[in-house]
């Protein structure tokens, strides 16, 4: 069991990877702008039904994602708004939907929760915790006659449930392509998961010979190197790989949860790791400008202002009709 971290070398990127990680950048910047954005309509009462945020874990979907293709399929969480943007849906068509518009990616009726995009190969935002884990494992079987790889994104409560024990077992037997991505926040709910849970999370993995990495979610380049090589040895035939990312939230669990469970000091010890800052520092550091930086983060306020105004303009839903497009997902 590896533990990936970030390239020794510095200063040594091509203008190509210049421009691909600041791209990663702009990505996580508009996920926390996104979520920023989400905190504020809901208490506006624009946002209906419960929240969770990602804010503080947005390198592992974005990292992930950077590795990902047209063939693969990736199952999300009920803290999906930053599994969906990465994987390429607009943000305003998944702001739409949080505020229930007809505009939205599933026509205003699935909420924070349930969003669900085939052709962007997103599976859905899975409630059940640890359902991803199996929704993944299932696409699989499918998604390896193409040379694609399925991605289960879940939290290290997850690793309690039955889902997690009898797909990664399945997957090793058959040696399916997936990816399962184990986003650790450390917090189960509001309940540290050392108190609640017996073992290591790699140490499960190893027992069920599935190979695994030990990653630092808070670095998005450690996140896509890990990432990249377990996509390639899935694609290859060799089967799954558990990436047990390290990362944190910087909310509570839900939109009623102040987070008070939380030691003195560790939420600000945390965000001095804060993937937005690190990335802008180390982006620096590869000769990226300042001002360069500061005009991507410009771009993503302007777009997110955009789609606040547009979203909170757009239409309600018809009750008696479904969208054409979230008609044939369910009917497909």
């Amino acid at each position: 069991m590896a533990r990936a971290t970030t390239a020794e070398a510095q200063g040594a990127w091509s203008e190509e990877e210049r421009e691909r990680f600041l791209g990663l950048h702009r990505e996580m910047h508009r996920i926390r702008g996104f979520e920023d954005l989400i905190q504020s309509l809901f208490l506006k009462g624009e946002v209906y039904g419960t929240t969770h945020l990602c804010s503080g874990q947005e390198a592992v979907p974005v990292g992930v994602s950077s590795v990902l293709g047209e063939h693969d399929r990736v199952a999300g969480t009920y803290r999906g708004h930053g599994h969906a943007l990465a994987l390429g849906i607009g943000t305003q068509e998944l702001l739409d939907e949080m505020l229930g518009r007809a505009t939205g990616i599933n026509g205003g009726r699935a909420g924070s929760m349930n969003v669900t995009s085939l052709r962007h190969g997103y599976l859905g935002s899975y409630g059940i915790v640890g359902a991803s884990i199996s929704a993944a494992t299932g696409a699989a079987l499918g998604v390896r006659r193409h040379g694609g790889v399925a991605v289960a994104y879940f939290g290290d409560g997850a690793t309690n449930q039955a889902y997690f024990f009898e797909s990664l077992n399945f997957a090793h037997v058959f040696k399916l392509p997936v990816l399962f991505v184990c986003e650790d926040n450390i917090y189960m709910e509001y309940s540290r998961t050392s108190d609640l849970s017996g073992g290591d999370i790699l140490s499960r993995a190893a027992s069920l010979g599935v190979h695994g990495e030990a990653v630092d979610g808070m670095e998005v380049w450690a996140v896509r190197e890990a990432a990249g090589r377990a996509a390639a040895r899935a694609r290859a035939g060799e089967g799954p790989t558990l990436l047990h990312c390290h990362t944190y939230r910087f909310v509570g669990h839900s939109r009623s949860d102040p987070a008070r469970y939380r030691a003195e000091g560790e939420l600000d010890a945390w965000r001095e790791r804060d993937p937005l800052v690190l990335s802008r520092a180390r982006l620096e550091r590869e000769g990226v400008a300042a001002e360069h930086v500061d005009e991507v983060e410009a771009d993503v306020a302007r777009e997110l202002e955009a789609a606040r105004e547009a979203a909170l303009a757009a239409p309600w839903p018809d009750p008696a009709n479904l969208p054409p497009e979230f008609a044939e997902e369910l009917a497909g």
